[in-house]
């Protein structure tokens, strides 16, 4: 078994991760948005900074749960979501702002769902 009290903090953690990106991301309304502004540009990194940290953490998560929390929840791809940490830290300068925006507008509010029902479920199996 795991430290449950530890997970959730790592969730919860994950949880305001996304709240901020999607905070951040309401003003922007098309890829070119992050590109071709200074204000757009730092928006990206924060984002991408965000990024990295929710994928880093779901790295962790994954290892302190022996692989067996993430699997009960098949409705979001976790190897992408942990691989796009790799992609924008390894990959910064060839960033794709569209895969960003993608991912901002259409997957983070399932993910940020997904989390919020993790924590929800660990603390009623407490």
């Amino acid at each position: 078994m795991f430290d449950t009290e530890l997970i959730q903090e790592i969730l919860s953690n994950i949880y305001k991760s996304t709240q901020t990106i999607l905070k951040r991301f309401k003003q922007i309304q098309s890829p070119n948005d992050f590109i071709f502004s200074d204000e757009g540009l730092e928006k990206l990194d924060s984002i991408c900074m965000q990024l990295i940290t929710i994928g880093e953490s779901l790295k962790s998560l994954d290892k302190l749960t022996g692989k067996s929390l993430l699997c009960k929840y098949p409705q979001i791809d976790w190897k992408k979501v942990i691989g796009m940490r790799d992609i924008i830290t390894h990959h910064y300068f060839n960033l794709d702002s569209e895969v960003i925006f993608d991912v901002c507008e259409n997957h983070l509010e399932d993910l940020a769902e997904t989390i919020k029902k993790m924590v929800e479920d660990l603390k009623i199996a407490d």
